[in-house]
C-alpha cells in the first residue's frame, strides 16, 4: 500500500446528500446483511472503534454529528457529498459534523473513526457522535472487543 493525500476533510453534507445516503441505506438494508465487528477502544479521552469492510461489501454509516478523525487503509469509493472518490492505501481524513457516508470496498478495507470524549463506556461514546446509535451493528453483536483503560 501507498501513502496517498486527500481531499482535506470529509465536509458536512447538504440536506439533499444526507437523503441520497439515506435511499441507498434502505436499497442496502434489503440485501443479505454481513455482519461487520467493532473493536472499541476509549483511551486518554479517545473514543476510536475500528471495522474491516470485507472486499465487495456496501457499507452505510449512521448519520455522524460531531467532527472526528478517520483513518482508511485499503480501496474503497468512499461517497462525500454529492461525489465519490476512491482512496487507495492509508488515508487520515478530518470529518466535519453532519455527514452519512456511505462506503463500496474493492478489497479488505479497515476503518478506523477517532474523538475526543469523556465517555466511560462504548454506550455513551457512540451516542456521542449520533443519534442513530440502536442502528449500530456493535448495538447487537457479540463479538465486539473493547478495552476502557481509566487512563
Amino acid at each position: 500500500m501507498s501513502i496517498v493525500v486527500q481531499s482535506p476533510r470529509l465536509p458536512a453534507m447538504s440536506d439533499s446528500a444526507v437523503d441520497a445516503a439515506r435511499a441507498l441505506e434502505s436499497r442496502v438494508r434489503t440485501m443479505d446483511q454481513v455482519h461487520i465487528a467493532t473493536h472499541h477502544q476509549i483511551h486518554a479521552g479517545i473514543y476510536t472503534r475500528t471495522i474491516c469492510i470485507p472486499k465487495g461489501v456496501v457499507l452505510v454509516g449512521v448519520l455522524i454529528k460531531i467532527p472526528t478523525t478517520l483513518v482508511i487503509s485499503g480501496d474503497a469509493t468512499v461517497f462525500i457529498g454529492d461525489e465519490e472518490k476512491r482512496i487507495t492505501g492509508f488515508a487520515v481524513i478530518p470529518g466535519s459534523a453532519n455527514r452519512k457516508q456511505a462506503f463500496i470496498a474493492h478489497m479488505d478495507t479497515f476503518l478506523s473513526m477517532s474523538f475526543k470524549t469523556d465517555a466511560k463506556t462504548v454506550r455513551e461514546a457512540e451516542d456521542q457522535f449520533t443519534d442513530e446509535g440502536e442502528s449500530l451493528m456493535s448495538r447487537s453483536s457479540s463479538d465486539d472487543v473493547t478495552i476502557i483503560t481509566g487512563e
